[in-house]
């Protein structure tokens, strides 16, 4: 069930129209590149959540250098995120940003729930699309 291409802009009044890896969940994306770093805002039904804009680039970068699918392991900020997922480097101080890509405090977790599907779309990774413990590698690996 790969996610199928776009015709959004991205922007916030065409925004990207995006399911979750399992396909449970519908939400949106764009990129605000007026906010100072450019961010990408995520709307989750009433939950509006922001992640460094750059992560567009930096992930497909780290999954390359990877060379091999990784597990997504999605989890709130508030919880601990499984060593060797996206998760864990979305929040890692070795990642390039040296910490957390989610922006908003209390809402930064769930990067790898929400960003791997627009990498997907945008055509820079492949990603899995089973009910769980789904994972992602670079584009072409």
């Amino acid at each position: 069930m790969a996610t199928k291409k776009s015709s959004s802009k991205g922007t916030k009044d065409d925004p990207w129209q995006l399911k979750t890896p399992p396909g449970t969940a519908d939400y949106t994306m764009y990129r605000d590149d007026t906010s100072d770093p450019p961010l990408l805002v995520c709307q989750v039904g009433s939950t509006k959540l922001t992640y460094l804009a750059r992560v567009l680039e930096d992930l497909p970068a780290m999954l390359t250098k990877h060379g091999d699918w990784m597990p997504l392991g999605s989890a709130d900020e508030q919880k601990d995120a499984a060593e060797g997922t996206v998760e864990a480097w979305g929040r890692s101080e070795s990642n390039p940003v040296k910490g957390w890509y989610g922006q908003k405090k209390g809402y930064r977790g769930r990067l790898a729930m929400y960003v791997p599907p627009l990498c997907e779309l945008l055509g820079t990774v492949e990603l899995e699309h089973n009910a769980k413990n789904n994972r992602v590698r670079a584009k072409g690996k």
